[in-house]
């Protein structure tokens, strides 16, 4: 995405895609649902699948290796992955509410970032699909410039090429860890969606139940 016509001191918020945006979790178990049936497999594979995903924290070559050898799918580890990288995304769904809220944040002056920690194949093709790149200034993905939240360096990325600037913005996400550490260390204002992750720390400014929420607090800041 091309910034034009932007002031350098536009105000800046970054938002996490998977599980804040979109709803993540819903969209890998309507895929694995879909796999299950396709592979011919029972209730009890869902169950595991979803069980073993860990919420996408574990890496897809081994969750796939553990499925290969579980339910006897012949197909290679490489190519397992490759497919899912192109399927799942097809199965996340954003809000309208989610849309409009993206848009009406951009009308007021901000410049609106996605920074998220994944792979390009899959995060682009999830933005694309769901229209959330036209919705946004900029999507900063950990795989395509080298550097994972919770380090500084991916929002000063976002923040360049978005057109805004990190003093006064915020970071919204849903991962203690990741999200709000990291928009601490960039300096920001923070804000938690949900409670995917159970721990006590860091502490953000604000915690919300839904992303939507987080609207309503960024539209009077």
């Amino acid at each position: 995405m091309q910034r034009s016509g932007v002031e350098p001191e536009a105000r800046l918020v970054c938002f996490d895609l998977d599980n804040t945006l979109i709803d993540r979790n819903g969209a890998f178990f309507r895929w694995a649902r879909w796999w299950v049936e396709l592979h011919g497999l029972d209730e009890a594979a869902l169950e595991w699948l979803v069980a073993y995903d860990n919420g996408g924290y574990r890496p897809r070559g081994e969750l796939f290796g553990l499925a290969r050898e579980r339910f006897g799918i012949a197909a290679p580890v490489d190519e397992l992955v490759a497919d899912y990288n192109e399927e799942h995304p097809l199965f996340a769904c954003v809000r309208p509410a989610v849309l409009d809220g993206l848009r009406s944040l951009r009308a007021g002056g901000w410049r609106v970032a996605v920074v998220t920690n994944g792979d390009p194949a899959q995060q682009d093709l999830k933005l694309e699909y769901t229209q959330l790149d036209k919705a946004i200034d900029y999507a900063c993905v950990s795989g395509a410039v080298g550097v994972r939240k919770p380090d500084r360096r991916i929002f000063e990325i976002a923040a360049e090429h978005a057109g805004g600037t990190l003093d006064g913005g915020w970071m919204v996400g849903d991962h203690p860890a990741y999200d709000i550490a990291g928009g601490i260390n960039a300096g920001l204002r923070t804000i938690q969606v949900g409670s995917h992750h159970a721990v006590d720390s860091p502490v953000a400014d604000h915690h919300v139940d839904t992303v939507l929420d987080a609207f309503t607090i960024l539209s009077v800041s």
